[in-house]
């Protein structure tokens, strides 16, 4: 008998994707049992797979609804005494998937998140070695604690870290500001050093939407988070705009979190109504407190009621505070829980 359970759920996305005759292109098509038969190798793991075809869809369309019956069908998974989860699915989303399973999944048992770079009708598909990476990596006893993590390329990227650093490279995933967590060679684990502590938030219960590949969201989100980019000369008309349609705003701003001092009205009069997160457009390093003093500088924003991102970039903490609006936490609790989680 095996000795390691794993569940499998795939949700689609490049690494099964096979042409498509109407388009020429490739489109979602291969069923999970169909990546796990182009990998031999999975035969010789002491491991059980349990196969789950939960989704066919690009990694830009999946939706908030699809990942939480993901959450739900996960945690059922762990409840039934797997020892680890692997989620195949697009790579233009795989950072944000990854962190939003992190942050609604308080076990100790790893959920590792893979994908492909290349499809599986060209030369070198990175698929099936990045499913058995993946496979390895979720029964590794040394991942226990680490939450959800990305693997690609035999590397272990954090989730709160890893971001898609290029549009085509097979060595596309990365982790700038800390380097990986680790590297799987000789079939084993290896990390770099103990793994850091996580904060997790409690995932709301919606009706379940209907299972299986076909199934899209069927849930309506209850908030909606704007992301605003700080661009060379812009008036902030577009900005005041965005602010009035939204329950919750991030600010992507220029470096350690600075914008055009047209905004600073704007911003003022929008965290005065909703919670406005101040992060970076960078990807890489923090949002600084009180090291610039100017109109739209950090220390002037945050003195104006805005909320300091930390490290976290902008499409995380779009997804942190997704998580808060819809626990129902007020603007206090919002900046206490990016306090304690973004630093």
């Amino acid at each position: 008998m095996a000795t390691r359970t794993v569940a499998i759920f795939s949700l689609g996305g490049t690494i099964a994707m096979t042409t498509d005759p109407a388009t020429g292109g490739v489109v979602p098509a291969l069923s999970a049992h169909d990546l796990l038969a182009a990998v031999p190798a999975l035969q010789e793991l002491d491991v059980e797979l349990r196969v789950h075809d939960f989704r066919r869809l690009p990694g830009a369309s999946l939706a908030f609804g699809d990942l939480r019956a993901l959450s739900e069908a996960v945690a059922d998974a762990f409840r039934s005494g797997c020892d680890g989860v692997v989620v195949t699915q697009g790579t233009d989303t795989i950072e944000e998937t990854a962190y939003l399973l992190d942050l609604w999944h308080p076990g100790e048992q790893p959920i590792v998140v893979t994908g492909a770079m290349r499809n599986p009708t060209l030369p070198g598909a990175d698929g099936p070695a990045n499913i058995h990476a993946a496979v390895i990596a979720a029964a590794a006893a040394e991942l226990r604690g680490a939450g959800a993590v990305v693997v690609l390329g035999d590397e272990i990227h954090a989730a709160r870290t890893v971001r898609k650093s290029h549009s085509t490279s097979p060595a596309a995933f990365t982790s700038p500001a800390t380097g990986p967590l680790g590297r799987l060679y000789e079939g084993r684990v290896h990390l770099h050093g103990p793994l850091a502590p996580r904060t997790t938030f409690p995932r709301p219960t919606f009706p379940r939407p209907a299972a299986g590949p076909a199934a899209g969201s069927t849930v309506g989100d209850a908030v909606r988070i704007g992301l605003y980019g700080a661009t060379l000369g812009d008036d902030g008309a577009l900005l005041a705009a965005m602010a009035e349609a939204c329950d919750g705003l991030v600010i992507a701003a220029f470096g350690v979190g600075h914008v055009p001092e047209a905004y600073v009205g704007i911003l003022e009069r929008a965290a005065a109504r909703i919670p406005v997160v101040l992060a970076s457009r960078i990807g890489n390093g923090p949002v600084l407190e009180g090291t610039y003093g100017f109109p739209g500088s950090e220390k002037d924003l945050l003195a104006r009621g805005l909320i300091r991102g930390g490290h976290l970039d902008a499409y995380k903490a779009r997804l942190l505070l997704h998580v808060l609006l819809e626990q129902g936490r007020k603007t206090d609790e919002i900046a206490a829980a990016f306090a304690a989680t973004a630093h």
